[in-house]
């Protein structure tokens, strides 16, 4: 008989293969409470790389980190009418506290706009005041319907980003900077993942803000997934909390601020983008584990070897593990160190041993050799890079192989259902027709100019539409 594979194959049913992945690579289980997950260690580890990636990319911007309060009043979210509006569906609202009613409920934060607009109209006073850069590691609470493990929790962890400026253009240049220097260059160059560079349609920007600007991927079943946003806020924020500075002018003026933000849904994306029927493929800049060295049998001297490779490895700036573990069999080890996406897995025996090489499988091209395990410090750095460019090659090649013409609305839609993105001018399509393929499941993910570039309006010349089905 066919042996039953470890995972549902994609092909088969995608949202199963997910799943089986989440649960089999040891990443998350779900929580207690509909729509909340509990992370486990290997899936906080590639949290913790990726803020710890995004965090130097945030501070090179200039942003220094705080931290606010998890309980907002109530009352600061009525401030702002259209935020509100937005965010009043997935609000949770804490109205007991001590054994009594409160006198008023607080909300458990869903975004924090509202309360460090509170505390911005405190600090800031005049010019020399700005800009003033602010990012907060937090989580946050939308109660959610629909609920996905990473994609869409009731309860994730983020980044979010709050600044304050003198002139709308300084504010529209820092919101460019984040979407492009901070979060396109970690997508891109750190996950592997080809991302479009967009700007949201009034009706899907951040409640509350003029301008969005969102980075959109390519999943493996053809789906789009925003990874990130950055906003331009004007000064819809600033007027409702009288947050203004006095201008070298002498003129009391309302700043201009921006928000931006990623979530644990990288780590969703992550998966989808890269991982296949054998579990995950972790880019090696972001790869917590970068390789690790297997003892395949019980033997001291194998066993020694194996702790002596790594330490060598770890030597050349190689993170790596060993796995001596032999009471487990060699089998089961290897698979699951395949499905946790290993870049690169190191297997030792007595006969390596005797032989003086080691067996090395890499886990995006597949395939194991022989190689002399002396040379493995100096050979493993390019073989990694090679790797993380193999990933990036992929996922650009999936979304441009995908992503069709079309210049109809039926034409778009035949293409998002398919598993394809499809292109149409902005101008063919508009808010009405926005609003038509909503009807069908499919949404604009975002607009960008004919030459792939940002637009520098909604209605610019030349406005290109960016259809798809999405998580």
């Amino acid at each position: 008989m066919a042996k039953a594979p470890v995972l549902t194959p994609q092909a088969e049913d995608f949202p199963r293969w997910y799943q089986d992945l989440i649960n089999k690579a040891e990443l998350a289980d779900n929580g207690p409470v509909r729509g909340t997950m509990v992370i486990r260690p290997y899936g906080y580890s590639l949290w913790e790389r990726m803020q710890q990636e995004l965090d130097a990319r945030i501070k090179k911007a200039g942003a220094r980190n705080a931290y606010f309060p998890l309980f907002i009043p109530q009352s600061y979210l009525t401030r702002e009418a259209e935020h509100v509006e937005g965010f009043a569906p997935e609000l949770a609202l804490v109205t007991h506290g001590g054994g009594k009613a409160l006198e008023e409920p607080v909300v458990v934060r869903p975004t924090s706009e509202t309360i460090i607009n509170e505390y911005f109209s405190k600090w800031v006073r005049s010019y020399r005041d700005l800009p003033l850069l602010i990012n907060q590691w937090a989580n946050v609470v939308r109660w959610e319907m629909r609920p996905r493990v990473f994609l869409r929790t009731t309860e994730f962890l983020w980044q979010e980003g709050h600044t304050a400026h003198a002139t709308d253009e300084e504010a529209r240049e820092f919101a460019a900077y984040i979407h492009r220097e901070v979060y396109a260059d970690f997508m891109v160059g750190v996950l592997g993942i080809d991302v479009v560079l967009g700007r949201k349609t009034p009706a899907e920007r951040f409640a509350g803000a003029v301008n969005t600007l969102t980075l959109e991927a390519m999943m493996r079943d053809g789906k789009a997934l925003q990874m990130g946003t950055s906003h331009e806020l004007g000064t819809n924020f600033a007027r409702a909390f009288h947050t203004s500075y006095l201008s070298r002018e002498g003129r009391q003026e309302p700043v201009r601020q921006t928000s931006w933000g990623s979530s644990t849904r990288m780590v969703g994306g992550l998966i989808m983008a890269h991982g296949d029927d054998h579990g995950l493929r972790v880019p090696p800049r972001l790869a917590p584990v970068q390789a690790v060295v297997l003892a395949v049998k019980e033997d001291e001297a194998v066993r020694a070897e194996v702790r002596t490779l790594g330490e060598r490895l770890c030597a050349a700036g190689i993170r790596t593990e060993t796995d001596v573990r032999t009471d487990i069999p060699f089998g089961r080890r290897a698979v699951d160190w395949e499905l946790k996406g290993v870049p690169v897995r190191i297997e030792i025996g007595p006969r390596d041993l005797a032989d003086g090489t080691a067996m090395l499988a890499r886990r995006v091209p597949g395939g194991k050799e022989p190689v002399p395990a002396e040379a493995l410090p100096g050979l493993l750095p390019a073989l990694l890079e090679e790797d993380q460019a193999a990933l990036l090659r992929e996922s650009r090649s999936r979304r441009t192989s995908a992503t069709s013409e079309v210049t109809t609305e039926r034409e778009a839609v035949e293409v998002a259902a398919a598993g394809g993105w499809a292109r149409i001018a902005w101008s063919a399509l508009g808010p009405a027709g926005e609003a038509r393929l909503a009807g069908h499941g499919v949404s604009v993910r975002c607009l960008v100019a004919e030459d792939g570039s940002v637009p520098d309006s909604d209605d610019a010349p030349g406005t290109v539409a960016l259809v798809a089905r999405a998580y």
